[in-house]
């Protein structure tokens, strides 16, 4: 089995090249994780803050009909 040299210029720019093309494939996952983690918090957040104010609608026309029914005035029976 023959190896080859170890100054062999094509033998460096090749082992260069895989090294360098591994460094970009990991910064990309590692970008994709981030951006997918913020997406799931922001998502997160957001519905949240829709269940949130869903919840504060239907207190406010609870509210509004509670007020309604106490101050409209009685029918009096004769």
């Amino acid at each position: 089995m023959l190896l080859p040299p170890p100054l062999c210029p094509f033998t460096a720019a090749r082992i260069a090249g895989l090294q360098a093309t591994v460094l970009l494939l990991l910064t990309l996952l590692i970008k994709a994780r981030v951006q997918i983690k913020a997406a799931s918090a922001l998502g997160l957040f957001l519905q949240t803050l829709v269940f949130l104010a869903a919840a504060g609608a239907l207190g406010l026309v609870a509210i509004g009909g509670a007020a309604l029914a106490l101050t409209r005035p009685r029918a009096v029976a004769s």
